[in-house]
């Protein structure tokens, strides 16, 4: 099982490839995962927003999940952490229960989006959860759920005892400074644009899509920030920019799975509507962008 004192450095949410016709396509995902862990990422999520999990079924659930952890045991061991969220409570307690069964290490849980529940049914969301025995790391995305915790909130959260960390999503640097500060529990970066800012307040890490490409920098970015040398890794996460832009410059993942059908990684750049793949404009006009020395 992944603990507070594990959860930390690198975690990288991975996409979920599919073939022209719309299936699965297991060997580019377990080709993905495995140069992912190669890279040298201290943790991997399967199933969430980033692998469209809206779209996938209760069988390619199950799918993926065996899929990563073989991917997994045949290269490094490193914590499986699988989004198990859903639009009602006991459903994702279900689908977390099922995780454990399935092998995962720890879940990634938001609040029930669609409902707009108050602040007090979000704690018992959460709370409920510990019947799935399987720890919980809070996932705070207000842009995805429609639901914005107050920091009391997160905090009641946090004192559960299956929780084992937050991914802090909101996006306000102030808001990560003040939870970083304040928590014992770990707090990781969930704005792929502020993770370099988020180590100097005090996050532990990062859930960092951009990381399926040029994972080893991001690493890097990271161990250099963990040995003191703030200011290389700055200059690092700098020259990360650009590519982190360009991923969020239209709905993902569609810019993350063009480049990486570009690269290679995978076979297509294919998605599931209602999601759609990206513009012939943002795709043109930045060809070339990628093409140096570090994008290769």
């Amino acid at each position: 099982m992944l603990t507070e004192d594990t959860l930390r450095g690198v975690v990288v949410p991975v996409v979920t490839p599919f073939d022209r016709s719309g299936e699965l396509d297991i060997r580019s995902f377990e080709e993905l995962i495995r140069r992912l862990v190669g890279k040298g990422i201290h943790g991997l999520i399967v199933n969430g927003t980033i692998g469209e999990s809206p779209v996938l079924e209760s069988r390619e659930f199950e799918i993926l999940i065996a899929a990563a952890r073989q991917a997994i045991a045949a290269t490094r061991a490193i914590p499986l952490i699988v989004g198990t969220g859903a639009s009602n409570t006991s459903a994702t307690v279900k689908r977390t229960a099922q995780a454990k069964s399935l092998g995962a290490h720890a879940a990634l849980v938001a609040a029930p989006n669609f409902h707009f529940p108050s602040q007090q049914a979000v704690i018992r969301h959460f709370q409920a959860l510990a019947e799935a025995d399987l720890p919980i790391i809070l996932c705070d995305p207000p842009h995805r759920t429609g639901v914005a915790l107050d920091l009391e909130t997160v905090k009641a959260i946090m004192e559960m005892e299956h929780v084992i960390g937050l991914k802090e999503g909101t996006g306000h640097i102030r808001r990560m400074f003040r939870l970083a500060r304040s928590m014992t529990k770990p707090v990781l970066c969930g704005e792929d644009e502020l993770f370099f800012a988020s180590l100097c307040c005090g996050a532990k890490g990062g859930i960092v899509a951009s990381a399926n490409l040029d994972s080893e920098q991001f690493v890097q970015v990271y161990e250099l920030f963990r040995a003191g040398k703030i200011d290389d890794s700055n200059q690092l996460f700098r020259q990360l920019l650009p590519l982190v832009q360009f991923l969020f410059s239209e709905p993902t993942p569609a810019p993350l799975k063009w480049l990486l059908t570009q690269r290679g990684y995978i076979r297509s750049d294919r998605l599931r509507l209602p999601m759609t793949t990206v513009s012939c404009e943002a795709s043109r006009n930045h060809t070339g962008l990628f093409q140096g020395s570090m994008w290769k």
